[in-house]
């Protein structure tokens, strides 16, 4: 493809053609200190994140960025055109929907707590569908009686929804729209602002053992 970085040294130039190589090849999202080992210490990886991202603005597929992290995808206007070739082939139910939005919304959230708002009680499984399909993961230990796990968003959910950002997250009345909460929630329930990032004060690291599966407690 012509490149056409007007008022780019030659070493830029190649760095472009280097990340734009790496960022069409992956097939994940990459944070930009792995984009940094193929392009040298040296170089400003922010500015030419930012040169790339102009580059394919307006294009049939765009330079975005998902959280920490950035990637090449199919334009937004452009996307019924591949919508047709998509397959669901394990469709989530309404629980993993409702748990999936009171995740996205209210983290780091235990599942006691998204049970209280649901106002139903959810499976184990709902939580383990949410964790195989990398859109939640378990944060921390709440400082709490029984030590329940904490819930959050991945990178993973915010590049499948197409969210920059956590803010980014539409309101109540588009999730009830668009089918992902039901009219069973309380009409006074407010979208809180959702924490993202290190263990707030009331988390506690995970134990070693969490990484094989969450504790029956939790």
């Amino acid at each position: 493809m012509t490149q056409d970085f007007s008022e780019t040294s030659e070493i830029n130039v190649r760095n472009l053609r280097v990340l734009e190589a790496v960022l069409f090849a992956s097939t994940e999202p990459l944070d930009a200190n792995s984009l940094l080992t193929h392009v040298g210490e040296g170089a400003n990886i922010a500015n030419l994140l930012a040169t790339l991202q102009r580059h394919y603005a307006g294009r049939g597929v765009n330079l975005v960025r998902r959280g920490d992290k950035w990637a090449f995808r199919t334009a937004e206007d452009l996307g019924f055109l591949l919508r047709r070739q998509e397959q669901e082939t394990r469709p989530l139910s309404r629980a993993a929907l409702e748990t999936l939005s009171i995740i996205a919304y209210h983290q780091p959230t235990t599942r006691a707590e998204i049970e209280d708002v649901r106002g139903v009680a959810t499976g184990k499984g709902t939580i383990d569908l949410l964790l195989e399909a990398g859109w939640i993961r378990m944060r921390g230990r709440r400082r709490s009686p029984g030590r329940p796990v904490t819930y959050g968003t991945t990178d993973a959910f915010l590049d499948h929804f197409g969210l920059e950002s956590l803010g980014d997250l539409p309101g109540l009345d588009e999730l009830k729209g668009a089918g992902l909460l039901s009219n069973r929630l309380p009409p006074s329930m407010q979208i809180p602002l959702p924490f993202d990032g290190a263990l707030r004060d009331d988390e506690d690291p995970l134990d070693p053992d969490d990484i094989d599966g969450e504790d029956e407690n939790a």
